[in-house]
């Protein structure tokens, strides 16, 4: 029969102190996976509970649009006890109108925040929890075996970090404040604001199972090169528009005027910020994690492992590569079950903005044991890393005839003394040889061999035979003239004459081919042993222009003939052309029935008119079910197309404007902005 519940207490003082987080207080119930908790029912008068006859079921859900296949929605009975491979609810209560249930979660769920319903054919929510990772559970991808190393990584709130050079190794104080009022949600908010979450909230939730996922997703939100992100870089010396990176102290002001200011970027930050707010962030969630300084690290811009050093007759530095006298990122501790046995354990991890990781500005989770041993094809951005540590510095003269000399390079002038704080104690620990082995050893020579040679073949895909490829240039826009490349590869050990068909044609998404746009045929092309030939096809949109389909896909065909032994070789690619942006900017503070403008513009990137431009506007809850269309006529060549669009909301929370533009030579281009909405 149906319980008729009065109230339900979640114990939070009790489940907090026993799940570890009680420093986040006891007002709500935040509790870390792979361990029961209780929460109690009370019962009006007259409803008893009585096992084997009263029936129900809990749900658990989190994220937007929770679902059962993707492990953000779950359903459970009533069982005998706890299972370990699946939510699941036990009790013991005897009859009467207070039921005591325990509450368990599988050690491998997405951490986050929940709701909990009661479900007895109608449903009741029973509140909400924060389930975190779990470094004392064994079960669980964080597990960390000493108390001692839980309380330092886990649970401490302050910390050191060393600065300085080689010569002068300084420690400074930092609170990391990870249980301080608010930290937790806006942490949680960070997760949130990433840019997976909006494209797919869902399978970013789901992804919140794995520390691997979220710790990617904290590296990338550190900084803000390419999201919302926490911190601005800056390395030029002048802070007057923010806070000097150097007058930072703690973590918590970062974060609280990140949060407080609609996710606004906070000014300013620098190597040791990025890596103590990314430390906050990872601890409060459950991640162990140390704040981690390498002095002499390198910037290693073509990924050659080298660190090439280049000046001109008068001795200045035109070098891109460089090498810092200390960089900070952090370590977090992790299984990997991604990648092969013996690679659990540290991890780097680095949020300053630097080098672009599939596409974002983030570095890592690496194992430290694949940078030790130079194996640089295990994920994520292993070479960079390897590098930091590793790398051998190289110098060359750029002479004014264009020629450039070698000057002596050094082996022995990138990473030393990496540092982090003791556990359980203020000394600095040295913790060098987890990255590398022992400087000028065989071992380490062997490695940074080993590991150049990994690279290079990775970098150029190079096995025994002619290879052939086709690689693109960085900026292929709608409306712009841009190459692209055939490359062929002898790795053979004579010289090869090859004959060369490369051609550009116009294809739909489902793979229908349309018009040629570009065309090179039967052209000779002698490549020596050992060597790398490239030829170039220039695409021009008035080629393209005309056939291009809205979804401006371009098809590459590479075929290359060698006359012995005659041999085919084949490749393709499809490339897409990039879309201008349509930019949205708010006029105005987005409250509820209050009117509210936004400016809409986007500049025409091609090199003739467009006729026939409009944009369309809704937002539900925006534009009161509407959609807004405006003609804006003929837009000139690099001119811009604008519109101011009013509107009222009409609820408060996160909305979405959405915004399309259309014209006869350029349409299905999308733009639009989340807004969140005050009472």
């Amino acid at each position: 029969y149906t319980l008729d519940i009065e109230r339900c207490d979640l114990e939070s003082r009790i489940n907090n102190t026993t799940h570890h987080t009680d420093q986040n207080g006891i007002d709500r119930l935040i509790v870390r996976r792979g361990l029961p908790f209780t929460i109690t029912l009370h019962l009006r008068s007259g409803s008893q509970f009585e096992a084997g006859v009263s029936t129900f079921r809990l749900i658990v859900e989190i994220g937007p649009l929770p679902k059962e296949q993707s492990g953000t929605k779950s359903t459970f009975s009533l069982t005998d006890s706890a299972l370990k491979t699946a939510w699941s609810v036990s009790t013991n209560s005897p009859p009467g109108n207070v039921v005591s249930l325990s509450v368990s979660s599988p050690p491998d769920v997405p951490i986050g925040l929940y709701s909990l319903t009661l479900d007895q054919g109608q449903k009741v929510k029973l509140g909400e929890f924060v389930l975190l990772f779990n470094p004392w559970c064994a079960k669980d991808a964080v597990y960390m075996e000493e108390e001692r190393d839980r309380q330092e990584y886990v649970l401490s709130q302050a910390g050191l970090i060393y600065k300085g050079t080689t010569k002068r190794i300084k420690a400074s104080p930092w609170t990391f404040g990870q249980f301080e009022p608010g930290m937790l949600d806006i942490c949680l908010k960070l997760l949130d604001e990433n840019p997976k979450y909006s494209s797919d909230a869902d399978a970013d939730c789901s992804g919140r199972r794995n520390p691997v996922y979220v710790t990617r997703v904290i590296s990338a939100m550190i900084n803000s090169n390419d999201d919302k992100g926490v911190l601005v870089g800056n390395w030029s010396g002048d802070y007057d528009d923010g806070v000097r990176p150097s007058h930072w102290t703690d973590s918590v002001a970062i974060l609280h005027q990140w949060a407080d200011n609609c996710c606004q970027r906070v000014r300013y930050g620098q190597c040791w910020v990025f890596a103590a707010v990314a430390c906050t962030v990872s601890r409060a969630l459950g991640i162990p994690c140390r704040v981690v300084t390498n002095f002499g690290s390198a910037h290693d811009t073509n990924s050659n492992l080298l660190i090439e050093f280049l000046y001109d007759e008068d001795g200045n530095d035109i070098s891109d590569d460089s090498v810092w006298n200390f960089h900070v990122w952090v370590d977090n501790w992790m299984a990997r079950p991604d990648l092969d046995a013996g690679y659990d354990g540290w991890q780097a991890s680095d949020p300053t903005p630097q080098e672009k990781s599939e596409g974002v500005f983030c570095c890592g989770p690496v194992p430290l044991k694949a940078i030790k041993e130079g194996e640089l094809n295990l994920k994520y951005d292993a070479p960079f890393v390897f590098a930091e540590v590793n790398a051998d510095v190289v110098e060359y003269v750029k002479l004014t005839n264009g020629r450039m000399v070698k000057m002596g390079g050094s082996s022995i002038d990138v990473g030393h003394f990496i540092s982090t704080k003791a556990v359980g104690s203020d000394e600095r620990h040295d913790i060098t040889h987890l990255y590398k082995h022992p400087e000028g050893s065989l071992q380490e020579r062997e490695v940074f061999e080993r590991a150049k040679h990994h690279h290079e073949l990775q970098q150029k895909g190079e096995e025994p035979g002619l290879k052939v490829k086709i690689k693109v240039s960085p900026d292929m826009d709608i409306g712009a003239d841009f190459d692209v490349f055939a490359v062929v590869t002898n790795n053979t050990e004579a010289d090869k004459t090859c004959r060369v068909m490369f051609y550009a044609r116009i294809v739909s998404y489902d793979g229908k081919p349309g018009a040629n746009c570009g065309f090179i045929e039967d052209l000779t092309m002698e490549v020596p042993t050992g060597k790398e030939k490239r030829l170039p096809l220039r695409l021009e949109y008035v080629d393209y222009g005309d056939t291009i389909t809205s979804d401006r896909l371009i098809q590459l065909v590479l075929i290359v003939i060698e006359s012995s032994p005659r041999e085919f070789h084949k490749a393709k690619r499809t490339i897409v052309l990039e879309n201008p942006d349509i930019a949205i900017k708010l006029l105005g503070e987005p409250r509820v029935n209050q009117k509210l403008s936004a400016q809409i513009s986007l500049q025409n990137p091609l090199p003739e008119p467009l006729q026939n431009c409009f944009f369309s506007v809704i937002g539900a809850s925006l534009t009161d079910g509407k959609l807004l269309i405006q003609n804006v006529g003929t837009v000139g060549p690099k001119q811009e197309a604008k519109y101011t669009v009013e509107f009222t909301p009409t609820s408060t929370g996160s909305r979405t404007l959405t915004v399309d533009f259309d014209s006869d030579k350029l349409s299905n281009i999308k733009g639009y902005l989340n807004i969140e909405i005050k009472e």
